[in-house]
């Protein structure tokens, strides 16, 4: 069994990103096999998302199914928290291989907090979403 400062190193190491030199996104499949960081779910993810500097009508499709998918994850006592709502959000689309790629930050400066607050082990959540607005996948991470 782990002692607590063995799990508090993981989840700091997990919160920053693994170790330094290291490239993260790596995860394990249900056999055990290492699966390439940049690949999952036979989606090839961004090593760098870049955003798209308008959104035509598809972009903004895929940021709204991306942004329910993520307000649909919190539980329903949270609903009336500015920090847990779409006005605490940061949404970033780029556009890759013919599919939309959205990350969603958490802001909660947005809604009074101080800035730089973090409210849970998620940093950011990252979607592929099809033209048609379709949730394809999410990034493989913290839960």
């Amino acid at each position: 069994m782990l002692k607590p400062h063995h799990v508090l190193l993981v989840v700091s190491l997990l919160q920053d990103g693994g170790v330094a030199g290291s490239r993260t996104g790596i995860a394990i499949e249900d056999g055990g096999t290492v699966r390439p960081p940049g690949i999952a779910e036979r989606i090839q993810w961004p090593d760098d998302l870049q955003p798209l500097a308008t959104l035509d009508g598809p972009a903004v499709l895929a940021a709204h199914a991306a942004l329910k998918r993520v307000l649909s994850r919190y539980p329903k006592e949270y609903a009336k928290s500015c920090a847990f709502s779409a006005k605490g959000m940061e949404v970033v689309v780029g556009e890759e291989r013919g599919m939309y790629f959205v990350r969603i930050n958490p802001r909660p400066d947005k809604c009074g907090w101080e800035a730089g607050t973090v409210l849970g082990f998620d940093v950011f959540e990252l979607y592929a979403v099809s033209p048609e607005g379709k949730v394809l996948a999410r990034y493989p991470s913290m839960p």
